[in-house]
């Protein structure tokens, strides 16, 4: 069974940094391409970052380039998104996210619960 569970949100104030990680499971991981996504409060999906299978390529959304960083330890079946200089509108859940292709082609298959980040002062 395909399992992704996201960690490390929590509340932080603005300008602070979080790194969340996604743990994988039931899946060769080091095969496919990752994300993660967001939504924000009444807001509707945003992709925030994409790294394909070896690591070897990443893309992020304008609104967090130069702030957040994807990565992923194909080693130990884990995705990460260190995020620094947050912004309230950072404000959402997160989600990874497991491509069905190694390159980042296509869509999603699976999707993890979600870790709330909240930036706040």
């Amino acid at each position: 069974e395909v399992q992704l569970v996201e960690s490390g949100g929590g509340l932080v104030q603005p300008g602070g940094s979080l790194r969340l990680s996604c743990a994988a499971s039931g899946f060769t991981f080091s095969s496919y391409a990752m994300s993660w996504v967001r939504q924000a409060p009444g807001k509707g999906l945003e992709r925030v970052s994409t790294i394909t299978s070896g690591g070897g390529s990443t893309s992020y959304a304008d609104s967090v380039k130069g702030r957040f960083t994807i990565s992923r330890d194909n080693a130990k079946n884990t995705l990460y998104l260190q995020m620094n200089s947050l912004k309230p509108e950072d404000t959402a859940v997160y989600y990874c996210a497991k491509f069905w292709s190694a390159n980042g082609l296509g869509g999603y298959d699976y999707w993890g619960q979600g870790t709330q980040v909240t930036v706040s002062s």
